[in-house]
């Protein structure tokens, strides 16, 4: 039954290929079932269907209802296994893609425990994998990917499938670029042609959609409050009002997040957003854009809106101030104000609340004449929901440029430290608390470095990489030497690019001979590992386990005190007072009876500390132990703001800020990940990190500056006229009592003691003098760390 059919190819024309706008096949969909989860699709005779397995090793089982409410795997050609427990079970453990299917099988009356089971794939499929079947009556199909709740110290995590439905008559069912179905039940519910415009009324409280159908399509949109127009006034969202009140260029969802009007009454807020591309500095296109390039009397949004709102006696204008959604507004360092084509894709949207009764006009673009649109206008779909429908607060996240949008989570541990802020932004994907209610970032700060603190690490990224050539694959992938980790050992690494650019910087936790567990802060590492797996044949399976490891770190002096009251540990591993600094033991707490974890002695804090992973069920009873236990020492939470400040004095690398793919680990200040004279196996990028070495152009300083300004990232370094480097990352440093920064620089001026300037607003009129030190600057010989008090 594995077959391995090409779905999806990037857009592609005349040598301009676009990732995140794929191609299916006329009458080919794509349905993404998560891992743990499941999905339900009406099927009709005739129609194909491929499961794919993403990662590897993922049964999937699938259970078809026919009209009359009978099932059997004959229905779709395969043979049956009985009673659908692995669908049974993601249909109970509480998943939203199970509600979803839950309600499907209510509507249609199917009783899931009649269900004929059919499963496909399993522990031997490769990532890439493919059953095809063919369905030979009408119905419903369910499948799902079963899995429990992940062992922290296993590798046994359900990852994703991806169903295709391949009709038998394209115009059958959803076609691949229609609207996707609405996030609830709509008031309104309506399709926008390029070239039009629509108002509408929404009553304070409820939910408006704009969403980009094919993708690359801008969308105006204006609100006025309903009640100012009842009084003659015109209120509408005010652009400028909205930038200056919220500190950015246009507002996102979380604590910034309002439009408001000249009059600062908030109209609107951002929910939901996508795709996380605006624009707020233009004017909705007009009749005399056009016009000035060559094309009078094409037809505009300016034009359009004034059309639909004389109805509500709002007066016209030459050209609408607008929101305009989706549009991608560029400035440059000249100070001018260019475009290029969106960013959304299709399906994207974003989701307003409305904070006052409004009367709302949204459009589809008609612009074809430049990038507006991508060249090619197409339809927006507007939907409006009720005020007591239950929508999170969310940013679209993809793991690459061709995966699936996923929506902002909340780690496991959300609840804990929601007890103690408000204050939580987004950080690749997830809700992290950035400070703390009576707090604040440097009394945050203060409880690590003299007691003890605790901080949400779940966003990290984890994979399992596992089978006989696990240990190659890692050899090959990382920069240290595998072939010495031992089991229970923890090492700290670089991953990087063929030309020695780094991915990310991470640490390897060996579990087992063939059992490694990466963990980095993005999933390009991950996507790398399991792309170079598949590329050279290794027996390798990289599978994603973030959303099955959720962790917390207890940094600071009393971090072992509190732990070794906590959590038990076999004979065979380390107690918490045995575990060394880049150990891991595998614990319980209490007793052998107890809630199982992983306990590795890491941290990113410069100071004696541990790091705690569990299964997302597991997380508010570990932190509530922790808590309890630690009330005695002070313990308090800790938040992004003050981990940043710990981090830079204790010279740890940051990704965006210390490195990218141009930059390697040399360059990065990690040259010591890189065991270049005792390690003979070649790894990627080792001639190019050879080479470079060899010829260094950057090198990663500290620095001391005058004063109290704190330069900013990407501020100038200069040796007179000069310059010789920039800033990655600074701040003041309470311990210290001066201002520092990291900072890379030309390698002559990398010399401590050597006398610089940094440059700021044009780099040349004003200049912050400073000395190259060297780094990390708090505690260089990582005493604390060591646990040396």
């Amino acid at each position: 039954m594995s077959v391995k059919p090409v779905f999806e190819v990037p857009w592609e024309r005349q040598g301009v290929i676009v990732p995140g706008l794929p191609v299916l096949p006329k009458g080919v969909e794509r349905h993404p079932v998560p891992g743990g989860g499941s999905r339900a699709v009406a099927l009709f005779a005739g129609d194909e269907i491929i499961v794919l397995d993403r990662e590897g090793m993922q049964t999937g089982e699938l259970v078809f209802f026919a009209p009359d409410k009978t099932s059997d795997a004959g229905y779709l050609g395969a043979d049956g296994h009985g009673r659908p427990e692995g669908v049974i079970a993601t249909l109970a453990n509480g998943s939203r893609s199970g509600a979803k299917v839950l309600k499907s099988l209510d509507i249609a009356g199917f009783d899931i425990g009649k269900g004929d089971a059919i499963r496909v794939l399993g522990n031997e499929s490769r990532p890439g994998d493919m059953a095809a079947l063919t369905a030979h009556r009408d119905g419903l199909l369910i499948v799902a990917a079963p899995g429990g709740p992940m062992d922290p110290g296993k590798g046994d995590v359900p990852s994703e499938l991806i169903l295709y439905v391949r009709r038998a008559d394209p115009g059958v069912g959803k076609e691949g670029m229609a609207a996707p179905d609405p996030l609830a039940n709509p008031i309104h519910d309506f399709n926008i042609q390029p070239g039009v415009a629509v108002p509408y009324e929404v009553k304070k409280g409820e939910f408006i959609q704009v969403l980009d159908v094919q993708g690359r399509e801008c969308s105006d949109f204006q609100a006025f409050s309903a009640r100012a127009l009842d009084k003659g006034l015109e209120r509408e969202i005010d652009p400028t009002t909205t930038r200056a009140l919220m500190g950015s260029l246009y507002p996102e969802p979380g604590i910034f997040s309002k439009y408001w009007s000249v009059d600062q009454e908030p109209l609107v807020e951002i929910v939901q957003d996508t795709c996380g591309r605006h624009d707020t500095f233009g004017l909705a296109c007009t009749a005399r854009y056009y016009a000035d390039l060559g094309y009078p009397g094409h037809v505009n949004c300016s034009d359009n809106i004034n059309t639909n709102l004389a109805e509500y006696g709002v007066r016209p204008r030459g050209g609408w101030p607008a929101i305009n959604f989706f549009f991608n507004t560029m400035l440059d360092d000249a100070n001018g104000i260019g475009m290029d084509d969106p960013w959304s894709r299709p399906g994207d949207y974003v989701l307003l609340r409305a904070l006052t009764d409004l009367v709302c006009v949204s459009t589809a673009c008609p612009c074809d004449v430049d990038p507006a649109n991508g060249w090619n206008p197409t339809d927006i779909q507007v939907r409006t929901y009720k005020a007591t429908e239950d929508f999170q607060r969310s940013m679209g996240y993809r793991k690459s440029a061709e995966a699936d949008v996923e929506e902002t989570k909340t780690t496991a541990f959300h609840e804990c430290f929601a007890r103690h802020t408000r204050d939580f932004i987004e950080y690749n994907g997830y809700w992290l608390a950035n400070t703390m209610t009576n707090h604040g970032a440097i009394a945050e700060y203060w409880a690590c470095r003299e007691k003890v603190a605790v901080m949400d690490l779940s966003p990290l990224r984890k994979y399992e990489v596992t089978g006989p050539d696990a240990e190659e694959l890692m050899q090959l992938c990382v920069t240290r030497n595998m072939k010495k980790l031992s089991v229970g050992q923890v090492v700290y690494t670089a991953m990087c690019y063929d030309h020695g650019g780094m991915i990310d910087d991470g640490t390897v936790y060996r579990l087992g001979e063939t059992n490694f567990r990466w963990i980095g802060g993005n999933d390009t590492s991950g996507l790398w590992l399991r792309e170079q797996a598949e590329k050279r044949g290794l027996n390798a399976w990289v599978r994603n386990s973030t959303d099955q490891l959720h962790n917390i770190a207890v940094q600071g002096r009393h971090s072992r005190d509190i732990l070794k009251e906590i959590f038990w540990t076999p004979p065979q591993q380390p107690t918490i007072e045995e575990l060394p600094w880049f150990r891991l033991a595998i614990a319980r707490v209490d007793d052998v009876q107890g809630t199982p974890v992983v306990i590795s002695r890491t941290g990113y804090s410069g100071e004696l500390g541990y790091e705690i992973f569990c299964h997302p069920k597991d997380a508010v009873e570990i932190f509530d132990r922790v808590w309890a236990e630690g009330e005695q020492y002070g313990i308090a939470p800790l938040g992004l703001a003050a981990l940043d400040m710990l981090r830079i004095e204790g010279g740890l690398i940051f990704a965006g800020s210390e490195f990218d793919d141009t930059t390697d680990p040399f360059e990065a200040g990690i040259g010591f990940t890189v065991p270049l004279k005792s390690m003979e196996d070649d790894f990627i990028g080792r001639a190019a990190i050879e080479e470079r070495k060899a010829h260094p152009h950057r090198k990663l300083v500290g620095f001391e500056i005058a004063g109290g300004v704190v330069p900013s990232p990407g501020d100038c370094v200069r040796i007179g006229k000069a310059q010789v480097g920039e800033i990655t990352s600074a701040m003041k440093s309470p311990i210290l009592g001066k201002v520092i920064a990291l900072g890379r620089v030309s390698p002559q001026y990398a010399e401590p003691g050597t006398e610089i300037e940094i440059g700021q607003l044009d780099g040349q009129q004003k200049r912050l003098k400073a000395t190259v030190s060297a780094f990390p600057h708090f505690d260089p010989t990582k005493e604390r760390v060591k646990g040396n008090y």
